[in-house]
Formats: C-alpha cells, sequence, structure tokens
C-alpha cells in the first residue's frame, strides 16, 4: 500500500503542475511513388488540475491510514 501510495501521491502532483500534452501523428497525405508528402498533426490531452489533487490527496491518505493498518 505503501508504494501505490507514494506513486498516486508523485503522479497527482505531476498532474496538478502540467495539465496535459499533445500527441503529433503523421499522416500519409500523396504517394506518388517516390513523392510522398506528409502533415503532422498535434492532438491535445488536457486534464483538470483537480484530477490530480484528487489523486494526490488519495495518495496521502492511503500512506497515512495504510501505514496503520499494517502495523496493527
Amino acid at each position: 500500500m505503501k508504494s501505490l501510495g507514494i506513486a498516486l501521491l508523485a503522479i497527482g502532483i505531476i498532474m496538478t503542475v502540467f495539465t496535459g500534452f499533445n500527441i503529433v501523428t503523421r499522416k500519409k497525405v500523396v504517394d506518388l511513388g517516390a513523392v510522398e508528402i506528409t502533415s503532422q498533426e498535434k492532438t491535445p490531452i488536457y486534464w483538470s488540475p483537480v484530477t490530480g489533487g484528487v489523486l494526490a490527496v488519495a495518495g496521502v491518505v492511503l500512506l497515512l491510514f495504510g501505514k496503520k493498518r499494517m502495523s496493527a
């Protein structure tokens, strides 16, 4: 439980700081033998900073309460 709590806390903090990223894909537009034309498309992926906060809080809860259950 401790490692899961640490992972959730770290992911939550990262998701709060960085609220998204872009995925770049290449798409073949024209292919005429030796001539090939491609285009790049950026697909944005965004999430709310609240999502990161919820994950961080869940990680802290697992760290605090997971430790107490293991010792009892």
